[in-house]
């Protein structure tokens, strides 16, 4: 199953998905005006797919004191398909790493880093990041403030 062969029906669901996850296969139903087997075989066949990948809940990182977001570029000294590939299995361990990406331009990977506080992100950066192998930069930027902070993709 390609984007392609996504019908109108299956957007509504996963548009509707989205925004709240918990919603019941009846309320779907009700929405999207389709039989409520119907949609459980819909939602199914969508998460077989791929299409939904995993059900989550969607915390408030300051409820929870992750009041600190960070997001450091890092430039590694070669790129051979092991020193990649190394640093993505190392850094995906790291509890504080939210996301991962290798980017292209002057960086080659950029990483989302969640703490309580600046102290705890230095612990991090000392104690963690920087003994990984074949770094030789890493620019850190710091949140501000979060204007907009979205999960749900328009289809």
């Amino acid at each position: 199953m390609t984007g392609k062969e996504l019908d109108q029906t299956d957007i509504a669901i996963l548009q509707l998905l989205q925004k709240n996850a918990d919603i019941s296969h009846r309320e779907l139903a009700l929405k999207v005006h389709k039989a409520v087997a119907t949609i459980h075989e819909r939602v199914k066949r969508l998460k077989e797919t791929g299409y939904i990948k995993r059900t989550v809940a969607i915390l408030d990182r300051k409820l929870i004191n992750r009041n600190l977001i960070a997001f450091s570029q890092v430039l590694l000294s070669d790129h051979t398909h092991e020193t990649l590939g190394n640093f993505e299995r190392e850094v995906a361990k790291f509890p504080e790493v939210m996301e991962c990406f290798q980017m292209t331009g002057t960086f080659d990977f950029i990483l989302r880093i969640a703490t309580s506080d600046m102290d705890t992100y230095h612990d991090f950066y000392r104690n963690k990041l920087s003994l990984l192998p074949n770094i030789t930069t890493v620019q850190s930027f710091f949140v501000l403030s979060e204007t907009k902070s979205d999960t749900a993709y328009p289809l």
